[in-house]
């Protein structure tokens, strides 16, 4: 893409954001532990699910301290309803690390944030393109589909080439802005059925699936603190995949403890 084909597309997708430009509460702070708590939230979720669920979490938990000293139990209740409730005990540990190694403040680093649990290569970039303003480019699901429709790129691009051309085509001193203009264009006028472009990943039915069972069974161990085992396999003995595999899965991950024939979330 040349020079100005290149502002002509930058001119295209910022005169969109500023008539349609989305408000949400982490798009106002420039916190790096703030944009991190939304960027973990928004991985597998709704942004306008994400929305009252972080500003109950920013008032309960608003700094890292906060966070790495609550319970593992206050953690996934207060999480509990955004989904993949390990997302939340992942942050919780990043939390701790953050503390452990690094005083307390979130590193702007992606080098050094991707080391810490539930950040990857996007969200490692996300936060200081969010928080700092930072020239990286950070591509998403709404970013992806909106580089290969406008670009007229193959969908099957590999993510290292698309990150290219990502950084290629990033204004310099407008990260933060570019981003947040790229995501509200591919959310609300280039959409998935709009463009037929779809993400690299989809999510499978949820009711019925092992996804839902194993929420199913975090939420009572929630409401009720310690479930005996043999009781669980009876309520749940239509449960296709063996409710005692979920149990093992979540006391491998750490969302639970098993003592003898009682399970409890770990710390209770």
């Amino acid at each position: 893409m040349d020079n100005v084909s290149a502002e002509a597309f930058r001119d295209r997708i910022f005169d969109f954001y500023r008539l349609n430009r989305r408000e949400f509460p982490w798009r106002e702070t420039r916190d790096r532990y703030a944009v991190m708590v939304s960027e973990i939230m928004l991985q597998q979720t709704q942004a306008d699910r994400v929305a009252p669920r972080f500003l109950m979490w920013m008032e309960r938990f608003p700094d890292v301290f906060s966070l790495a000293g609550a319970s593992l139990r206050e953690v996934l209740q207060l999480w509990s309803g955004l989904g993949y409730n390990a997302r939340g005990q992942r942050l919780q540990r990043a939390a701790v690390e953050i503390v452990e190694r690094f005083g307390g403040t979130v590193p702007p680093e992606p080098e050094l944030l991707v080391t810490l649990p539930g950040i990857g290569p996007y969200t490692s970039r996300s936060i200081p393109v969010f928080a700092d303003n930072l020239d990286v480019a950070a591509v998403d699901t709404n970013i992806r589909r909106v580089f290969i429709h406008e670009l007229h790129l193959p969908e099957g691009i590999a993510p290292a080439a698309l990150r290219r051309i990502a950084e290629e085509l990033l204004p310099v001193g407008r990260s933060r802005d570019w981003h947040n203009a790229l995501m509200d264009y591919g959310a609300l006028e280039l959409t998935s059925r709009k463009s037929g472009i779809a993400p690299v990943s989809k999510q499978s039915r949820f009711k019925g699936s092992r996804r839902w069972y194993r929420g199913q069974l975090l939420r009572e161990l929630l409401a009720e603190g310690t479930l005996a085992i043999p009781a669980v396999e009876e309520r749940y003995a239509d449960c296709p995949y063996g409710i005692s595999t979920i149990v093992d899965a979540l006391v491998h991950e750490g969302l639970a403890e098993r003592n003898g024939d009682l399970i409890t979330i770990p710390g209770t």
